[in-house]
């Protein structure tokens, strides 16, 4: 894709224009570092565009506060002060979600995601987010917490304009073919092989 020219000029009857607003499903897996990463960098990039962002961070505990979720929140602060970017939420699972509030255990998880999806597919019917960022949302579909074909169905067949970016390692192949972005992050070293632990501004 030289220059941000495409090779094929799909026989779909939209012009450049219409082609170019088609909504995305993205998938960053595989067993690289910088899946979320790369995730929270395109929503900022929806955020200064004026989008609508939701994170919904499926496997993160609830102690533990990333450096992105700090900026977003400032972001968010930042848009409804000055009207700079657009609105975000921040959604975390840990101890039940953001807007359950309830004590979690580890037997609460498979409960907990389910009820994550279960609102994302209400916000997705509502068009609530032009942007949804399901981080580490790969995990609870391999492990069989939410079933693929829902989520598939759901994410093929959602109204409006909606971009969805999902992340972790290990993309049931489902999810995979019904995306229309796939980057699979290949580790070629990690200084935690080598025994190095994870560094504050690197890891969170």
């Amino acid at each position: 894709m030289p220059q941000g020219r495409t090779e094929v000029v799909p026989d779909d009857g939209l012009t450049t224009a219409q082609r170019r607003h088609l909504p995305l499903i993205m998938v960053n897996t595989g067993d690289g570092k910088g899946k979320s990463t790369a995730a929270f960098g395109m929503a900022m990039r929806a955020w200064n565009q004026g989008w609508r962002v939701g994170v919904f961070q499926f496997v993160k505990s609830a102690k533990w506060r990333i450096g992105e979720q700090t900026v977003f929140e400032q972001l968010a602060v930042l848009h409804e002060r000055d009207g700079v970017g657009g609105p975000v939420e921040w959604h975390k699972m840990g101890a039940g979600w953001s807007w359950s509030r309830r004590p979690g255990t580890e037997d609460d998880h498979a409960r907990d995601a389910a009820e994550g999806w279960a609102e994302v597919k209400r916000r997705l019917a509502q068009e609530r987010h032009d942007l949804y960022v399901l981080d580490e949302f790969t995990y609870p579909m391999e492990w069989g917490w939410v079933d693929v074909d829902d989520v598939v169905t759901t994410l093929r067949e959602r109204p409006g304009r909606q971009y969805v970016m999902v992340t972790g390692r290990r993309a049931h192949p489902a999810l995979v073919e019904a995306a229309d972005l796939v980057t699979e992050m290949v580790k070629v070293k990690h200084q935690m092989d080598r025994g190095q632990k994870g560094q504050r501004g690197i890891e969170w």
